[in-house]
């Protein structure tokens, strides 16, 4: 095959992958949305007695994770050059030319006014205003400005995503209430050690990127020790649910059991200050949230 035919292959094979469907569904983040659903969706169990509603379980989750997927793909555009200086995202789409910032940005702008009228029409005003609030936090203020800005970026930023149990609970009550922002207040705790794990595994990827995570301004030492903090402080708030008469003995329990865990991870890290545990800490992270929640859930309808 000659050079010219080879590069008009190599063009149309281009083009095609770009109206790929798997590539705008990429852009979406999946597995995020589908963790961030699990939370809300435990939100709206948790909210009141009994199981709302199935118009509210497939609406309202539904409305908050187009939301959700509007502002990671908000995160593709605006991260693609530093997306193309790592490795675990360089061949993402927007990193990669697969599909275009516009195109992006369009696809983006459709799925956040499908969000905004499903939760506005079928759900209430407050959980659209409050999950539109959590995507400008997400999309603008951190992707935008904090990422960049401070090693802290993951502290401030990490409100916006700890709203969805709480975008879940208003979903079905209408209105905030305490253990609702306790749910909150979990995962706010969680998120600071949940990154920093992945970014002392990612250290050189995020100082090449220029992004200031705390193992890149202030080494490792000093991460690993913040983690074991704030696993530590992320231990006691787990515990309020409990000690405010949200939950019973099995989740303290469940809580304890999970919690301590985690803290034995940040132990270790501090101790070998190795990638390799690093990783698993991070994993285990993820598993430790999907594990609380459901402990939390369990306990609620077992005591009910």
């Amino acid at each position: 095959m000659s050079e010219p035919i080879k590069a008009l292959a190599a063009q149309a094979s281009l083009a095609d992958t770009r109206l790929s469907w798997r590539d705008y569904l990429e852009l979406t983040k999946p597995r995020v949305v589908a963790l961030m659903i699990l939370t809300s969706v435990i939100g709206m169990l948790l909210a009141a007695p009994g199981v709302p509603g199935w118009d509210t379980l497939l609406l309202g989750n539904l409305g908050i994770a187009l939301l959700a997927g509007a502002a990671a793909v908000v995160n593709h555009v605006v991260d693609h050059r530093i997306d193309t200086l790592m490795a675990r995202t360089r061949k993402r789409p927007v990193a990669t030319g697969r599909i275009g910032s516009v195109d992006a940005l369009l696809f983006a702008a459709v799925l956040a006014c499908l969000g905004m009228a499903i939760l506005m029409l079928w759900i209430n005003p407050l959980t659209a205003w409050l999950t539109l609030a959590s995507l400008v936090g997400y999309a603008g203020v951190y992707t935008l400005f904090l990422k960049r800005a401070t090693p802290q970026n993951i502290v401030i930023g990490g409100l916006a995503g700890a709203m969805p149990p709480l975008l879940g609970w208003t979903a079905v009550t209408g209105h905030v209430e305490g253990h609702a922002l306790l749910l909150v207040l979990i995962i706010f705790a969680w998120t600071p050690p949940h990154f920093w794990a992945l970014a002392i595994h990612r250290k050189e990827e995020y100082a090449k990127a220029g992004i200031p995570m705390l193992p890149v301004t202030h080494g490792n030492r000093y991460t690993e020790l913040h983690i074991l903090l704030y696993t530590l402080m992320l231990l006691a708030v787990s515990l309020l649910p409990f000690v405010t008469g949200m939950s019973g003995v099995l989740y303290l329990a469940g809580a304890l059991a999970l919690g301590l865990r985690f803290v034995l991870y940040a132990v270790r890290l501090l101790r070998g200050d190795d990638r390799r545990v690093a990783l698993n800490t991070f994993k285990y992270s993820i598993t430790y949230l999907m594990s609380l929640f459901v402990v939390l859930l369990v306990d609620h309808f077992v005591f009910f």
